[in-house]
């Protein structure tokens, strides 16, 4: 899954827009979606089948990619949450009637849940996210939940302040922890969307639990979390044939170089924006396939 759902995130980090975005703005980020859209379907038609590829595009700034997309009968998610929100909260309130319209394969939400956090503030996330996973459930529509656990203060403390050995020591029994509280609270997504891990150990706890009370066709897929391709490499090739992990979503680590060359008029044009794109896609689909090979 090519991930481009960016939106805040888009429009601050990448364009450095403060407070409300211009028009000029606005129609900045749809051509950067349509670039993304253009690399993805160049690499798809390279090779890769319909059946592996997907998109997690954002209503937004990517309406014309959504169209196009439901038109080729590519798979799609869109984004459920309100952009940049620590706590989650959905977009818009009408959020099931723009489900039932836009008729995507998964509904996506991105919580951030430290299950050691506030505890007020964990029960709403919860319960909205039970209100969205019984939506998705009574419509029977997919649903991918997007777990992040960043780390709380006084856990960065314990690791010296190094968020590489936080990741290392301490992210997988956090996650395990909140994929629990979740679904003891009756969340219930198809598609775990988390963070990678080094070891595939921690990928098989995790499975475990995401699989745990009957849920044996629950999967698990790998973001990119915007690192470096070697880092996400890594985490690919950790996961790859572990049982329940069942393929990716990376974003920026694929667009985010190709693009920025492209909007700082560094010397590349749109046609090379997008066979930048579509070779770094490509480039993980192979590394994910061949990895999965050798372990097999």
């Amino acid at each position: 899954m090519l991930a481009f759902d960016h939106r805040r995130s888009l429009m601050t980090s990448f364009f450095g827009v403060v407070g409300e975005p211009s028009e000029e703005d606005v129609e900045r980020a749809r051509l950067a979606k349509r670039l993304i859209w253009r690399g993805f379907l160049r690499a798809r038609d390279g090779g890769m089948g319909l059946r592996s590829a997907a998109v997690l595009i954002d209503v937004t700034y990517g309406d014309e990619v959504l169209r196009e997309a439901r038109s080729a009968g590519i798979r799609f998610a869109i984004p459920v949450e309100d952009s940049g929100r620590e706590e989650f909260g959905f977009e818009s309130p009408r959020w099931p009637d723009l489900l039932d319209e836009i008729e995507p394969t998964w509904a996506k939400a991105l919580v951030r849940y430290d299950p050691e956090g506030d505890p007020a503030v964990n029960t709403r996330q919860r319960a909205a996210l039970r209100e969205l996973s019984d939506h998705c459930r009574k419509t029977e529509r997919g649903f991918m939940l997007e777990l992040l656990v960043p780390p709380s203060p006084s856990r960065l403390d314990a690791v010296a302040g190094d968020r590489g050995r936080f990741d290392r020591e301490v992210r997988a029994d956090l996650t395990v922890r909140g994929i629990a509280e979740m679904q003891e609270a009756g969340v219930g997504p198809n598609l775990w969307k988390l963070e990678g891990f080094e070891q595939p150990a921690d990928y098989e706890r995790i499975v475990a639990a995401a699989r745990s009370g009957g849920r044996d066709r629950v999967g698990c897929i790998v973001l990119g979390r915007g690192e470096d391709a070697a880092a996400v490499e890594r985490w690919l090739r950790a996961g790859a044939g572990v049982n329940g992990v069942v393929g990716w979503a990376i974003g920026r680590t694929i667009w985010w170089d190709p693009l920025r060359a492209f909007f700082a008029g560094a010397g590349a044009d749109e046609a090379g924006a997008v066979t930048r794109i579509a070779a770094n896609y490509r480039h993980f689909v192979d590394v994910d396939g061949s990895a999965a090979a050798h372990r097999a």
